[in-house]
């Protein structure tokens, strides 16, 4: 995997999309190509950030700089000022609708400050079409857990003990699903899911 001194996140989520971010990463990479820079800075269209009323985003590492409502000729400007010459494109930034300053960086935003990620913690951070960025994000980590170290009575009882359940209205617990199926008869058992 190739390293680079910049990552440009462009959300492609639906809210992001509809308002036009295949065209902003388009312009985003290539202005980062016309500039020469394409080995040190790629773009990465990412999955939703849940901010859609801000959208398009883009946020720019290692500094996490967060731009909203980013049109092509925006692009171009981040491309110039932010990429080429360090400098933060400061009305691009986003604003609490409370305040007037700009947020600059993600982590610092009321909206995500207060999250902590668990299942959804690479949601934004990586292509979610690439395995490879999955798996260097320590992705499968507890697949080949289970696989290499856990018995399958051991899996039903960590299923059963996280307290997971269904979203189909009765809220059935998925550890008892499992241990249903796994004592049911036959060799083969599948997990569908949706």
């Amino acid at each position: 995997m190739a390293t680079f001194r910049s990552h440009v996140l462009v959300c492609g989520g639906t809210g992001c999309t509809s308002g036009g971010s295949d065209k902003v990463l388009e312009t985003l990479r290539e202005g980062i190509k016309a500039n020469g820079l394409d080995k040190e800075i790629t773009v990465v269209q990412t999955g939703c950030h849940g901010m859609c009323e801000a959208g398009p985003i883009v946020i720019v590492y290692p500094e996490g700089t967060f731009y909203t409502h980013i049109k092509p000729q925006d692009a171009k400007e981040i491309v110039a000022e932010h990429l080429l010459k360090g400098r933060v494109v400061e009305r691009l930034l986003y604003k609490e609708a409370m305040h007037s300053e700009a947020v600059p960086h993600y982590k610092e935003l009321p909206f995500y400050s207060k999250q902590v990620r668990l299942t959804l913690r690479n949601c934004g951070y990586i292509d979610p079409d690439s395995l490879e960025e999955y798996v260097a994000r320590d992705g499968y980590q507890a697949l080949a857990k289970v696989l290499t170290e856990k018995t399958p009575e051991q899996v039903v009882e960590d299923m059963k003990a996280s307290g997971l359940r269904g979203r189909g209205g009765g809220g059935f617990s998925t550890g008892m699903k499992w241990m249903f199926c796994a004592k049911s008869p036959g060799p083969k058992k599948y997990v569908i899911c949706n």
